[in-house]
């Protein structure tokens, strides 16, 4: 069985003791590659170190944020784009908008959300989207730029069935991860009407940590808790769930 991390932060401090014996704890689960989202420019050099600590394995992203975009988000966003022109990253992200934490700069967010929307567009990268409190205004958004090719995931899904639909319409995957163990979070009885076509498997390492380690810290090796609920959820065996979103998450990255 092989998996793939879609969506994994193990450049963070959390890891930093013991980030090789993460790695292969994951892949004795069967996880082969994590990709690594990027936030802002503080964590760009840990990112890329472990990428190149673990090449072919760790793949780095590049954007800035919605949660960091701050007043120098204009700075932030230069730093961006001069790292997209300098190599190839996996994609763009994670970007996107988020109304739950601060409202202070909705409208940069949407500012900053938009252009590396067209960088992505340019360098012919899919994007990876964080929307949280703003799943229909970022839905609105990406439908925008359909016509002119974007195309990605949707991270950490957690909407209904008619907010699933219309990403899936557009084109994008959605990003399952440990909140579809969670019995009151809704995910489980979307997913019911989802097929697994449509599904990417990420673990947002070191956060959202699936049953029956919530309130501890996540790790990719977790991903297996995510794939047997998913497999519990849509009754099919767990090799056509890893089969099935691996293959979508290699098609996605063009891997």
């Amino acid at each position: 069985m092989i998996l793939i991390d879609t969506h994994c932060h193990l450049y963070s401090e959390e890891f930093a003791a013991e980030i090789e014996s993460v790695i292969q704890r994951a892949e004795t689960k069967g996880v082969r590659q994590f990709y690594l989202p990027a936030i802002d420019s503080s964590a760009t050099n840990a990112m890329l170190q472990l990428e190149a600590r673990f090449p072919g394995k760790c793949i780095a992203m590049m954007g800035l944020h919605p949660c960091y975009v701050k007043d120098n988000y204009k700075d932030e966003l230069k730093l961006v784009e001069e790292w997209l022109a300098k190599r190839k990253f996996a994609a763009v992200g994670e970007i996107g908008l988020d109304h739950y934490w601060d409202k202070t700069h909705v409208k940069e967010q949407e500012e900053a959300f938009r252009l590396q929307i067209d960088w992505a567009i340019h360098y012919e990268l899919p994007i990876v989207i964080h929307t949280r409190n703003a799943m229909q205004e970022t839905i609105n958004i990406v439908k925008e730029y359909v016509p002119k090719g974007v195309r990605g995931i949707f991270h950490c899904f957690g909407g209904s069935v008619e907010s699933a639909e219309q990403i899936i319409n557009a084109g994008f995957y959605l990003g399952i991860g440990g909140v579809v163990t969670y019995p009151k979070a809704g995910l489980q009885e979307t997913l019911q009407h989802i097929g697994l076509e449509h599904l990417v498997l990420e673990t947002d390492a070191p956060y959202l940590t699936p049953i029956p380690f919530r309130g501890k810290r996540n790790e990719s090796s977790y991903l297996e808790y995510v794939v047997n609920k998913i497999a519990e959820i849509k009754n099919v065996p767990v090799e056509e769930v890893a089969a099935i979103t691996t293959a979508n998450a290699q098609k996605i990255f063009g891997v």
